[in-house]
This record gives C-alpha cells, sequence and structure tokens, in this order.
C-alpha cells in the first residue's frame, strides 16, 4: 500500500480472547504493507487498534508460502503492532481461520493453515470454538533471569515456533505494568527478542499469566504463550506426555478469558479457545496517504 492508494481498503477486525486484530483480506497479495502503515493501522488512538494484523494471502500468491500452497491455501502473513514481521500467532490463527469461514472461504471442520512456523492444523467447532495445531515445543537449556521492580526469577526458555521466556511468580502483580520490556539477562539467549510470560497458580493444571508480547507491550492474551506457559508448567510439575504416554491438558487463564492447552504423547500441541469477528468496513485513501507520509 502507498500512497497512491485510490480506493477504500477493507478491514475487519477480530479478537481470540481479547487478543485483537486487524484483517486485512488481500486474496492476490496486491496490497503493500510497509512497517510504518501497519503501525498506524494498529494504533488504538490514530487508527483502528490492534494487537497485530492478520493479512489474509492465498499461499500461491505469496513468495513466503508458495512452497505450501499444495497443502494450505491460505497464509497468514502476520505483522506486530509496531509493523516487525512475526512467526506466528496462536490466537490469530484462530481469528484467521474464522474469518475465512465468515468469508465463506471455508466451513465448520478441518482445514490447514500456512504460516512462517509452517503448515497448521485448525479445527472449527460447531459451538464457536477453535481448535489450533499448534506444533510441538523446543525446551532449549539456556534460561534467562527476568527482574521487575528489585525482584527476579529464574524463566524457562521455550520456542513454539517464536520464543519465549515463562517465568512463575506469586502474584501476577509482580509482574509490573508491562508496558515496557522487563529486563532479561543473558540478553544473547534471544538475539531477536522475546514474549515473557509471568505465571501463577490457580490450582491442579491450571494457571494464570500476564504475558508481554515482542513488539506489542502487553497484551490481554497470547496463543503461543499459553502453549508455552502449559508446556513449562507441565515439566516443572513433574510431567511429560512423552514419557507418560497420556496427553496433558493444562487450563491457563488470560487476561481476556481461558485457552485449553493439550500437549499430546507425541509432542503435537493443540489449543482450544474462541474467536470472534467483530466489525467490518473500510479505511479511507486519504487516511491511508497520510499514515503513509507521517
Amino acid at each position: 500500500m502507498t500512497s497512491t492508494q485510490t480506493s477504500p481498503l477493507p478491514f475487519l477486525k477480530g479478537h481470540g480472547t481479547e487478543n485483537d486484530f486487524v484483517i486485512v483480506p488481500d486474496t492476490d497479495n496486491a496490497v503493500e504493507l510497509p512497517a510504518d502503515l501497519v503501525a498506524r493501522l494498529c494504533d488504538r488512538r490514530a487508527g483502528i487498534g490492534g494487537d497485530g494484523l492478520l493479512h489474509v494471502v492465498r499461499s500461491a500468491a505469496h513468495p513466503e508460502a508458495r512452497a505450501m500452497a499444495g497443502e494450505a491455501e491460505w497464509f497468514m502473513d502476520y505483522r506486530n503492532a509496531d509493523g516487525s514481521v512475526a512467526e506466528m500467532c496462536g490466537n490469530g490463527l484462530r481469528v484467521f481461520a474464522r474469518y475465512l469461514e465468515h468469508a465463506g472461504h471455508v466451513t465448520a471442520g478441518e482445514i490447514a493453515i500456512a504460516t512462517r512456523d509452517g503448515v497448521k492444523k485448525v479445527h472449527l467447532d460447531k459451538d464457536g470454538s477453535v481448535t489450533v495445531s499448534m506444533g510441538r515445543a523446543v525446551l532449549p537449556e539456556d534460561g534467562v533471569t527476568v527482574t521487575v521492580e528489585g525482584r527476579s526469577w529464574p524463566a524457562r526458555n521455550v520456542n513454539m515456533g517464536n520464543p519465549h521466556a515463562v517465568a512463575f511468580v506469586e502474584s501476577l502483580d509482580h509482574a509490573g505494568d508491562l508496558f515496557t520490556e522487563p529486563p532479561y539477562a543473558p540478553a544473547e539467549v534471544y538475539p531477536e527478542g522475546v514474549n515473557i510470560e509471568f505465571v501463577a497458580d490457580r490450582g491442579p493444571r491450571h494457571v494464570a499469566m500476564r504475558v508481554h508480547e515482542r513488539g506489542s507491550s502487553e497484551t490481554r492474551s497470547c496463543g503461543t504463550g499459553a502453549c508455552a506457559v502449559a508446556v513449562a508448567a507441565a515439566r516443572r510439575d513433574g510431567v511429560d506426555p512423552a514419557e507418560s504416554g497420556t496427553p496433558a491438558t493444562y487450563t491457563v487463564d488470560v487476561l481476556g478469558g481461558t485457552l485449553i492447552i493439550t500437549e499430546h504423547p507425541d509432542g503435537e500441541i493443540e489449543m482450544t479457545g474462541p474467536a470472534v469477528i467483530v466489525a467490518e468496513g473500510t479505511i479511507d485513501p486519504s487516511w491511508l496517504a497520510t499514515a503513509t507520509t507521517a
């Protein structure tokens, strides 16, 4: 998208457990989305507002997804609220699938969606919930220490296609305001930045979390973060489905609702939660021209 855009740009707004997104349908990958424009669109005062942007493109039309077109017709070109490109977003994937259903591209049941972290399987349930196959967690041995207002905690390194640092705390208030990224060390463990989760216990296999998302500040929910938290909590509790042969399910409360995370013996992780389309409309081309020159 450039300042030469002369027609209104269609958009939708959706959320998954209040992790909200601007959705830009663009079947043929004809819309340019430079980082500054994405940031303006996601601005909650000067734009539409969102924790990120879902660029909806056919896989065959996007150079990063063309090789996956045989497995998945649609590619989730995900951007953080600051305009940076991200590998994956679990809540975004549920909302992306809900949009495809809303637009008549798919029906309830199993679908496949291409992401920068590979092809993900999604099940659109008739009850309104969406279950996403999130892949397998990688647990690097190197972790970090996270510090907030004089308190420090060790944080477990969990990679869900994007990097996470999971710290267990007595109270979620200990995370501070999370407007800015909490300091962590050693910084070289996460050369491209990290999502930081603070986790408190609520009961057996039930935890609550707050998260500072890389590129987006604190968000109401983070799907990959909830998966990382469930895996970290399971290992802390001595639970490993690969060893027991039994799936492990954790309930993860986020600020915007609740997600159910199940890790299977083969390592595959499923996340179930709501996804809602809130509104749709068009963006004025004169605003677009201003947004790309501001």
